[in-house]
């Protein structure tokens, strides 16, 4: 796929819309060679998405092994609204709490007085810091069933217009 590909897909208004969600689901290969995917927070900031993770979690040394990832962020509703990404993660070891782990954790809903409890209890638990993990898309699909569907229902529908114009 190429990148003014990438970007037209990323750049539709339903693509935003779940670019600016608190959950993706990140998929990628165990030391143990099975796949795992799991729920974690992101921001994206216009060019990558970025995850943040204790430095201690198990995901960080299958990452450095394969860093091949995918990535999707989707809705609760009928019909459902897909986002799938493919990419490479790059693992970045910081000091202190990212700005990116506040910023997806904003949309919480908690009072002024339980997010600056909340923050003490997340810089106490992460004090050696953490680390974010960083995709660049090089691939990306919307999935919204008005205006794209997956490829297999797509090609079931190009089959069943054959038939009906037969």
């Amino acid at each position: 796929m190429q990148p003014n590909e990438i970007t037209q897909v990323l750049n539709r208004p339903t693509s935003q819309e779940l670019l600016a969600r608190d959950v993706t689901r990140l998929a990628y290969v165990a030391k143990d060679g099975t796949p795992r995917n799991v729920p974690i927070i992101f921001a994206w900031n216009g060019e990558e998405i970025v995850m943040c993770t204790p430095k201690n979690a198990p995901k960080l040394q299958a990452l450095s092994q394969n860093p091949m990832v995918a990535l999707t962020i989707d809705t609760e509703t009928h019909p459902p609204k897909i986002l799938l990404i493919r990419g490479r993660a790059e693992l970045d070891f910081v000091d202190g709490i990212p700005d990116e782990f506040l910023q997806a954790t904003s949309t919480y809903e908690m009072t002024p007085e339980q997010r600056v409890a909340w923050e003490a209890e997340v810089r106490s638990l992460y004090h050696d810091g953490m680390v974010r993990i960083v995709v660049t898309p090089t691939w990306a699909k919307l999935i919204d069933f008005e205006t794209t569907l997956p490829s297999a229902v797509e090609e079931l529908a190009q089959q069943r217009e054959k038939r009906r114009s037969a």
